[in-house]
This record gives structure tokens, sequence and C-alpha cells, in this order.
């Protein structure tokens, strides 16, 4: 059910009316990602927690998009994004 619409107030002899419209609040990032420091060969775990869940996200290294890859599991559990980096190399830093 919707609250946007046209709404009137109807007296008989006159009507006012008025067009509502409701905006979708924007995601925001609710939890940031945290550093981490890792021993070379082992799985990292990055996660941030959303405002809303199952929204489209983007995961980047150094401005360049990280794709799912035998290197990068990409998941999303309800409002939690994470992103593992398997088998990780001094490159990954």
């Amino acid at each position: 059910k919707t609250d946007a619409g046209l709404y009137t107030c109807d007296i008989g002899t006159d009507v006012a009316k008025s067009k509502v419209s409701v905006q979708e609040k924007p995601t925001e990032v609710t939890k940031q990602l945290e550093d981490k420091t890792s021993v070379a060969g082992q799985d990292i775990s990055l996660s941030c927690e959303l405002s809303k869940p199952d929204v489209s996200i983007r995961w980047y290294k150094d401005g360049k998009a990280i794709r799912k890859s035998q290197k990068y599991g990409l998941h999303q559990e309800g409002t939690r994004a994470i992103l593992i980096i398997h088998d990780s190399t001094v490159k990954d830093s």
C-alpha cells in the first residue's frame, strides 16, 4: 500500500486537492569497513552494514571494479555486504 496519490477535501460547495508523492529514503552505510592486516595466503573478509537489505552494491580496489571470481567472493546477507579476498598476497594491499 502506498501513501502517494491525489488527496481531496470536499465540502460540497468547494474542493481542495493535494498531490502527494513519497520518495524512498536513500541507503546509507551504517557500519564502515575496518582496516585489516593479514599474513599472505590467508583469506581476508571485509564487511560493511547498510541501512537497507538487498541493495545493489559494487566493490572497488584502488578505483577499479571488483568482480566475483576465484580471487574475490562477493556476498550480501540482509543489510551486510561482504567481500572475501581468497589466498591473499602482497599485491592485494
